[in-house]
């Protein structure tokens, strides 16, 4: 076990581990089995995580942002879909098999294929892989006749409870009639919740050498709702799917050295003050540090994957083990239609835990691809400039893994995800309104930038945040407000050569 954070922390997670043992699960997935880092081990790792100071040369082994674990950078659209490099070859089994699982598409019950029905009744997609095509990133509709397979709406009303021992929760609940998320397609009987509706205003921002560019903003609403209306103070928050490249590793990193990030009072006086998302673990029933999803929301891959499940496809598994998914006590038709579940058969499940776990598996060991480009001179000075500016404030580039037992491809891995994993005000621009555990309305964690400059290649697009609004990195850039305004201010203010340079850095990761 690491030691426990540093007293820069937020006061409530002392108070947290302090007083509660089950609480000390916080820091890091109990499922990890941590081999503590020896002093000398302590040492070596601050000195290769501290920030750069020579430009002029790429660092050590910073064309492997995946350590050991990173894979020939592919030309192809399967750029994303390779298994961890340092994989032993008796795991690749239970790679190709969480595969088959990701790529299932899955059919109303009852059905003759009694392996995979279960779908529904209401649902998002009928497979893992139609949101992640290519394990990647998903898009936004460019119109009403372009589906928003990849793109959806959260919902939720506020009230509820917030769990104990959690200090600073923001509770909701979820729409009392349609749950916590719009579900836009139903099997054959059932009517869909209803359908997302997207509309676009332009805002230009001129930099300072006089370029224009366009920013899309977006206004989300709801049409040809199949329940009834939607409570008045329903808040909306779109989700854009992000890639899913390097996520075992995130889990790898010590919770304690996030934690160590965290400056929510901003005492260095940096205007950066981010914070940690503690989240309610269903697994452990105790809270844990929020790693994954747009807002950290979910604490371990397992968790993140489980919820998909049920949310997105109607799949009941061991984590929520509801057949009906989503359907509200509302929707009573839904709650009565049959189910996938046979008794004695998958635990009773839709998905056993044996297929959760290879899912898992399958999500954890998706590889991150080599660096591009990394030697070149305008990418070498864009690296500068990515630090000068203050990108890597909250982009924090390297993260050392936990030694680890058992999983030999995240661990003790010198990594380069360029994230804190910490959640940032992102200011009025980005904001959702919408509370998420600890994360308010305008905060969203830092995403990892590895494998950004492969989105077009991967996705065939380049929609960019967390409902894709952007089309270009520039725009993506121009959306950071918040903590991150004064590094926008720095990017505008650049001369054009300069801010090719930037561009150039990130799409080399």
């Amino acid at each position: 076990m690491p030691s426990l954070p540093p007293p820069c922390l937020a006061p409530l997670l002392i108070a947290l581990l302090a007083t509660s043992p089950a609480v000390a699960q916080i820091l890091d997935p109990p499922e990890l089995a941590v081999v503590p880092r020896t002093a000398a081990e302590t040492a070596r790792i601050a000195a290769i995580t501290a920030p750069p100071t020579d430009f002029t040369k790429p660092e050590a082994f910073e064309a492997l942002p995946g350590g050991a674990a990173s894979v020939r950078a592919r030309t192809t659209a399967d750029a994303f879909s390779q298994s961890s490099g340092n994989m032993p070859f008796e795991r690749e089994m239970d790679f190709k098999l969480g595969n088959g699982l990701f790529r299932k598409l899955w059919v109303a019950a009852p059905s003759s294929t009694l392996a995979s029905d279960g779908l529904g009744p209401l649902y998002n997609a009928r497979g893992c892989q139609n949101c992640h095509v290519k394990d990647g990133r998903g898009h936004a509709p460019e119109g009403p006749e372009d589906a928003a397979v990849s793109l959806f709406l959260r919902l939720s009303v506020p009230g509820g409870v917030a769990p104990e021992g959690i200090e600073g929760y923001l509770t909701s609940l979820p729409e009392p009639t349609y749950g916590g998320q719009l579900q836009d397609f139903a099997v054959p009987g059932h009517a869909a919740e209803g359908r997302m509706t997207i509309s676009y205003v332009e805002q230009p921002v001129t930099l300072a050498d006089g370029t224009v560019v366009s920013l899309r903003a977006p206004a989300y609403g709801v049409a040809d709702l199949g329940y009834g209306p939607l409570a008045p103070d329903t808040m909306l928050s779109p989700r854009l799917t992000p890639q899913m490249i390097g996520l075992g590793l995130l889990e790898a990193i010590p919770a304690a050295d996030i934690l160590a990030l965290a400056d929510p009072e901003d005492a260095n006086g940096d205007g950066i003050s981010g914070r940690p998302n503690i989240v309610w673990s269903v697994e452990r029933n105790a809270p844990m540090l929020g790693r994954f999803g747009l807002k950290a929301g979910a604490p371990t891959i397992k968790q993140q994957s489980a919820a998909a499940f049920a949310g997105d496809m109607g799949i009941s598994n061991p984590l929520f083990p509801a057949h009906s998914g989503e359907c509200t006590e509302a929707q009573t038709a839904c709650l009565a239609a049959p189910t996938g579940a046979e008794p004695g058969v998958r635990d009773g499940l839709e998905v056993d835990a044996a297929g959760l776990d290879l899912v898992a598996f399958y999500a954890r060991n998706l590889a991150v691809p080599e660096r591009r480009g990394l030697d070149d001179p305008q990418v070498l000075r864009g690296k500068q400039l990515f630090h000068d500016s203050g990108c890597a404030a909250c982009h924090r580039p390297k993260f050392v893994t936990h030694r680890l037992e058992g999983q030999p491809e995240q661990s003790f891995q010198l990594i380069w995800p360029h994230t804190d994993m910490l959640l940032h005000d992102m200011g009025e621009g980005l904001a959702d309104n919408r509370p998420e555990a600890r994360a308010d309305g305008r905060e969203w964690r830092t995403p990892p930038l590895w494998g950004i400059g492969l989105t077009e290649q991967v996705s065939g697009h380049s929609h960019f945040l967390h409902d894709g609004r952007a089309r270009t990195l520039l725009e993506a850039v121009l959306w950071h407000g918040g903590e991150a305004e004064a590094a926008r201010q720095r990017v505008i203010s650049l001369p054009k050569p300069d801010r090719d340079a930037l561009i150039a850095y990130l799409e080399s990761l």
